[in-house]
């Protein structure tokens, strides 16, 4: 199937609660550009320049999200941009990320990345972590970002039963932060969960966004 036939099949199954963030990282403009006009305005990349060089390139009214592990040094690339950063595990990255919204008079938004895998391999805060963080004096002083929400990803396995139930602890945890977050002087709305292999046991969890790379774009090619 092609990009356009495999995004028609995704937009007709997947609920109109759930935002697809297609993810087109070592995949060519063009291929960005047949998704583009079948309608998807989100794009999720994982290298901060890669996805700096697309932004320059496409249509400037797509929504890029940062989906991958982020260097506090390469936050100053993408800061001019990008509308979500999914992966944020410190305070350290917050206060940068903080720093170059501001140098770009804006706001971005960012997502708490917890660590819900058993993988080693895995970034992400624990829960405690997480809380504390949340209702820090610190992070409200960073007045140019906002946590608007918890992404995760599961153990890399065929086990459903385990990603289920990871994504059950996700689903909690985000559910027990929600009822918190008028303390914390946030709103948290997002919980980013699921990829192309388990992003309907994510859903069935009460994901919202969904990351799918490899079943709208193909196999990825990392020789480019």
């Amino acid at each position: 199937m092609s990009i356009s036939e495999n995004l028609k099949k995704f937009n007709s199954e997947l609920p109109e609660n759930v935002t697809l963030v297609a993810v087109s990282k070592t995949k060519p403009v063009s291929d960005l550009m047949e998704a583009y006009n079948q309608g998807q305005r989100v794009f999720g990349e994982n290298k901060i320049q890669e996805m700096e060089s697309k932004w320059q390139e496409m249509p400037k009214d797509i929504q890029w999200h940062m989906i991958g592990h982020v260097q506090r040094n390469k936050v100053k690339y993408m800061s001019p941009f990008v509308s979500l950063i999914h992966a944020v595990d410190s305070l350290k990255l917050l206060k940068e990320i903080n720093k170059e919204a501001e140098k770009n008079e804006r706001s971005i938004d960012c997502l708490l990345q917890i660590k819900i895998a058993e993988e080693d391999s895995k970034f992400g805060m624990d829960k405690g972590d997480a809380a504390k963080l949340l209702a820090s004096e610190e992070l409200k002083k960073l007045q140019n970002v906002k946590i608007v929400g918890l992404m995760g990803m599961a153990t890399f396995t065929d086990d459903e039963k385990q990603i289920s139930e990871e994504f059950q602890k996700l689903q909690k945890i985000y559910n027990e932060f929600k009822i918190q977050s008028r303390e914390f002087g946030t709103e948290l709305k997002i919980l980013s969960m699921g990829m192309s292999g388990d992003y309907k046991i994510a859903i069935a969890n009460g994901s919202n966004m969904v990351r799918v790379g490899s079943a709208i774009f193909g196999e990825r090619n990392y020789n480019n």
